[in-house]
C-alpha cells in the first residue's frame, strides 16, 4: 500500500503546533509517540489513524475537516 501525502494536513498541523508554541517533542509526548514518528506525521510521511486525527483536532480545537484541508473553517461541530 502506498502512502498518500497530504500537504495541507502537514502545513496545518505545523501551523497549529507553532501557534501553541509547542515543539515537536512536546507533540510527540501528547500523542505518546517518539519525536521521530511525530516528525514523520508532520512532514506527511505517515498516514495517521482516525483516532489520532480526532485527538489532534480536539487538542487544537479545530475540525478534522480543517486539519485534512477539506475546509478552511476551523470551527468544530
Amino acid at each position: 500500500m502506498r502512502t498518500v501525502k497530504m500537504p495541507k494536513f502537514s502545513a496545518r498541523l505545523k501551523e497549529l503546533r507553532k501557534e501553541k508554541h509547542l515543539k515537536q517533542v512536546e507533540m510527540a509526548e501528547i500523542l505518546e509517540c517518539t519525536k521521530t514518528h511525530y516528525q514523520q506525521i508532520e512532514y506527511g510521511h505517515v498516514n495517521i489513524p482516525s483516532l489520532t486525527l480526532e485527538t489532534l483536532a480536539d487538542f487544537f480545537n479545530v475540525s478534522t475537516d480543517y486539519l485534512l484541508g477539506r475546509s478552511d473553517d476551523r470551527r468544530t461541530l
